[in-house]
């Protein structure tokens, strides 16, 4: 279905404008997010601005639009006279990502581990416990993963950190040699997690910020 019948506005009682015109380019901004993670536009890669209109079905203006969320998210990379292209991590842009990512997580992790309250913890186990039974599903453990991340941040309450982490998780997704991807890797980060969740067990606020460094700094010399 074209994205344009999607997003048809509806009557204003009010006299307000109708959204419509958001509506469309934050579904087209989603739905290119989506083909950027899923490879089907690779790092590197000249988006056609004509060929995708045409495959969605709307104009040049809602997809260009689009484009300026995803460039603001660092997902696009806009060139003078040449157009939109997928962003491509280099090295430095991964080990920035990574460092930025343990400062975050250490912190957050260390904040659950010594102030969550009973439910929060529950809902962490609950989680990691999804985690170690999907090990052989690789699709399913990632998503897992991220939400048990994303998850553990927003129980530790520093919105601003939830933001920013939301963000770079999102840059990781480019990375061609994502940490997990690596043979054993997976096993791991598994192994890692365990000993996350036995720290905020005990209450250990310390531990649970140097297992999580010790996380994303394993991460980091896998993808390298």
């Amino acid at each position: 279905m074209p994205l344009a019948a999607m997003n048809e506005p509806s009557e204003a009682g009010t006299g307000t404008k109708p959204l419509a015109p958001r509506a469309l380019y934050q579904e087209v901004a989603e739905r290119l997010r989506q083909q950027i993670f899923a490879r089907r536009l690779e790092p590197g890669s000249w988006i056609d601005e004509m060929k995708l209109a045409a495959e969605y079905g709307i104009s040049r203006t809602p997809l260009r639009e689009a484009l300026k969320v995803l460039a603001v998210e660092g997902l696009v990379t806009m060139k003078v006279r040449r157009g939109a292209y997928v962003t491509e991590m280099s090295g430095d842009d991964v080990r920035q990502i990574y460092h930025l990512l343990a400062l975050l997580e250490s912190d957050a992790a260390a904040a659950v581990a010594g102030g969550a309250d009973d439910a929060g913890r529950a809902e962490l186990t609950r989680l990691h416990a999804r985690l170690a039974s999907q090990a052989r599903r690789r699709d399913e453990f990632f998503a897992t993963n991220e939400q048990f991340h994303m998850r553990l941040l927003e129980i530790a309450g520093n919105r601003w950190a939830t933001q920013i982490v939301a963000d770079l998780r999102k840059m990781m997704k480019l990375n061609r040699h994502h940490s997990l991807f690596k043979q054993g890797r997976l096993a791991e980060s598994l192994a890692e997690h365990e000993a996350l969740m036995g720290a905020i067990e005990a209450r250990d606020a310390a531990a649970a910020a140097r297992v999580m460094k010790a996380h994303f700094d394993n991460g980091l010399a896998a993808a390298a």
